[in-house]
C-alpha cells in the first residue's frame, strides 16, 4: 500500500495495532504465578487482556473488520496504480478467493484465539468473581467470533500444558458452550458500568446474536430460524430495552464521536481508546484509510471505498447517509459533508477552497471503482466512508463500538419476522414495522417511514444504520445473500466462502483441527 501519513502518526499506528505485522501464533502464556499476587496484580493482566481486545477488534490491516466488511456488498480496497496490491490481499477477499495462507485469515484466526487463551490463562490467578465474569466475558465474545468465522474453535482448559494441541470445539458444540459461559457469567457482571466494561446488557446482547444465528451454525448454506429461539431474541430484547439505560443520540454520528462515551447514548459496550494508551486502530482505518492524501488534518492513505450498492440504499435526506458535523479539528466554513459518505468535489475544510490532486485533477469522489484501477483519476475513484469523527484534541480518543440499541431493536424485529411474538417494550412498537420506523423516523435519522417491512427490507435497514460496525458479512449470511454477485463479484461464489478457511500453519501443529469443507491443505 501507499502511506501518505505522516511518519510519527504511522509509527503511533503502528506500535498500537498488534496486527500490522505480528502473524505468528500467540497461543502460549508467559505469566507465572508468582507474577499474580494480590488483586492489584490481576487488575494489571486485566489491563493487558483488554489491550489484547482492543488490537483484535481494531486491528486496521483485518482482522474482524477486513474479513466483515471487505468481503461483502459494503467495501472494496481498489488496487490503485501501484497502490494498495499488497499481493492480492484485499482483491482475495473481496473477490472470495482466499485459502489457508492468506495473510489475513491467518491474523485473524490467531489474534481471535489469543484472546482466548489469554482470558483462559489468567483466570487460573484466583481472580475475583467479577473479575472472572469480565475476563470470560471477553473469551465467550472471541470465541463467538471464531465460531462464526472458521466453525472451529480452539480451547484449553486453566492451566493446562499450553505445549500440547488445542482442543477443538465446532458447530452447535461451540454455540452451546458459548450460550453456557454468557448465562452463567450474566449474573456476575454490573447492572450499570460504563460502555467500556462489560455489563449484564452486554452479555444480553451477546446472547441475542448467539439465538438470531443459531440456525446458521446449524446449516450456512440454507439456515432455519426455530420459533423458540427467535422469542429468546426478543425477550432479551426486552429486557435491554425495560432497563432505560440507553436510547437515542441527538446526532447519529454522536455514537462515533470522539467523546462519544459521554454523548453516545446509544452505546451498549464499546471498547475504550484513550490518547496516548489506546490510539484506536479500528478508528484510523475507518478514516485515514478512507480519505485521499491530503483531505483530513492528519493526511490519509486512500485505501478504502464505499461501494455503490451500499450508498444507493440511502434517501437523501437521512441523515445517516451524511452531513456536516461539528470539528475540533477546522471551522469547515462551507458546511461541507465531513461524515459520512464522502463523493463528489472535496474541500479544504479550513478555507473551503477545492481540492485538487498534485496533477491537477479535482479530488471528486465517484462510485465508479473498480477492483483494478489504472486510469488518470485513479487516486480519486470511489465514494469514501466515514463514520468515526476526527479528534484533534487526543488524537484518535473515539471509542470502538461493539453494541447499540439500534442493533438490538433491530435483531427484534427480525426475530418477529422470522415468526416471533411481537411484545412491546420502551416507546418503540411491538411490530417489526413500527420498531423499525421508530429507528427512521427519529430525528437524528430523518428518514422517511417505510409502508411495510419484510426480510429483504429488514437486511437493507441493518445496512444502513449499521453500516461498518462489522456485521455486514454476518447478516448476509444469514439472509441468504453473502455468495450472490455484488459491485465488482459479478458471479456468484462456492458455498465453501460461507467459512474462512482455517489456517494452513494450524493444521499442521494441531491434529484436533480439520480443512474446512470445500479447501485444501496448501502446506
Amino acid at each position: 500500500m501507499k502511506n501518505n501519513l505522516p511518519i510519527s502518526l504511522f509509527f503511533i499506528f503502528c506500535i498500537t495495532n498488534n496486527g500490522c505485522t505480528n502473524l505468528e501464533e500467540k497461543y502460549n502464556s508467559n505469566i507465572t504465578a508468582n507474577q499474580v499476587s494480590s488483586s492489584t496484580d490481576f487488575n494489571a493482566l486485566l489491563s493487558d487482556l483488554n489491550t489484547d481486545v482492543n488490537n483484535t477488534f481494531q486491528n486496521a490491516f483485518g482482522d474482524i473488520i477486513g474479513l466483515s466488511e471487505i468481503t461483502t456488498d459494503e467495501i472494496i480496497v481498489p488496487t490503485r496504480g501501484a497502490n494498495w496490491g499488497d499481493n492480492g490481499i484485499w482483491s482475495q477477499l473481496h473477490g472470495h478467493r482466499w485459502d489457508g495462507n492468506h495473510t489475513l485469515v491467518v491474523g485473524c484466526f490467531n489474534d481471535l484465539c489469543g484472546v482466548v487463551f489469554t482470558s483462559t490463562n489468567i483466570l487460573q490467578f484466583n481472580p475475583t468473581p467479577e473479575q472472572a465474569a469480565v475476563v470470560r466475558f471477553y473469551r465467550a465474545l472471541a470465541m463467538y467470533w471464531i465460531l462464526d468465522f472458521f466453525d472451529q474453535v480452539p480451547y484449553r482448559e486453566p492451566g493446562e500444558n499450553t505445549l500440547l494441541p488445542a482442543h477443538v470445539r465446532s458447530g452447535l458444540d461451540a454455540w452451546d458452550y458459548i450460550v453456557n459461559e454468557i448465562n452463567e457469567i450474566m449474573p456476575l457482571l454490573p447492572a450499570d458500568n460504563p460502555a467500556t466494561s462489560p455489563t449484564k446488557n452486554a452479555a444480553k446482547v451477546l446472547l441475542m446474536k448467539c439465538y438470531l444465528n443459531k440456525g446458521v451454525y446449524t446449516n450456512r448454506q440454507s439456515p432455519s430460524f426455530d420459533v423458540a429461539d427467535m422469542n429468546k431474541v426478543i425477550a432479551l430484547a426486552d429486557e435491554v430495552i425495560s432497563s432505560n439505560q440507553y436510547t437515542f443520540s441527538a446526532n447519529y454520528f454522536d455514537n462515533f464521536a470522539p467523546d462519544n462515551g459521554n454523548i453516545g447514548l446509544e452505546n451498549i459496550f464499546t471498547l475504550e481508546n484513550t490518547p496516548g494508551v489506546n490510539m484506536g486502530s479500528n478508528i484510523i482505518a475507518l478514516t485515514l484509510f478512507s480519505l485521499y492524501y491530503n483531505s483530513s488534518p492528519y493526511g490519509g492513505v486512500n485505501g478504502f471505498s464505499a461501494l455503490s450498492h451500499l450508498y444507493k440504499k440511502f434517501e437523501d435526506q437521512d441523515l445517516r447517509k451524511g452531513q456536516s458535523y461539528p470539528s475540533n479539528c477546522y471551522p469547515n466554513p462551507g458546511k461541507r459533508t465531513n461524515i459520512g459518505f464522502l463523493i463528489g468535489q472535496q474541500y479544504n475544510l479550513n478555507t473551503d477552497d477545492s481540492l485538487y490532486t498534485s496533477s491537477g485533477i479535482p479530488v471528486a469522489f465517484d462510485s465508479a471503482v473498480t477492483q483494478l484501477e489504472t486510469g488518470p483519476n485513479l487516486d480519486v475513484v470511489g465514494i469514501r466512508p466515514v463514520k468515526y469523527a476526527w479528534d484533534c484534541a487526543g488524537p484518535f480518543g473515539n471509542d470502538c463500538v461493539i453494541f447499540r440499541l439500534p442493533d438490538v431493536l433491530l435483531m427484534k424485529a427480525e426475530a418477529i419476522l422470522r415468526g416471533g411474538s411481537g411484545t412491546a417494550a420502551g416507546v418503540y412498537g411491538s411490530t417489526a414495522l413500527e420498531i423499525v420506523n421508530s429507528i427512521r423516523l427519529h430525528p437524528s435519522r430523518s428518514a422517511s417511514a417505510l409502508a411495510s417491512v419484510d426480510v429483504n427490507t429488514l437486511l437493507d435497514e441493518r445496512a444502513r444504520e449499521l453500516w461498518l460496525e462489522c456485521w455486514r458479512r454476518q447478516d448476509l449470511i444469514r439472509f441468504g445473500k453473502f455468495l450472490e454477485p455484488f459491485q465488482d463479484k459479478p458471479y456468484t461464489s462456492d458455498k465453501m466462502y460461507l467459512l474462512f478457511a482455517i489456517p494452513s500453519q494450524q493444521l499442521a501443529v494441531n491434529n484436533y483441527l480439520k480443512l474446512n469443507p470445500g479447501y485444501t491443505n496448501t502446506n
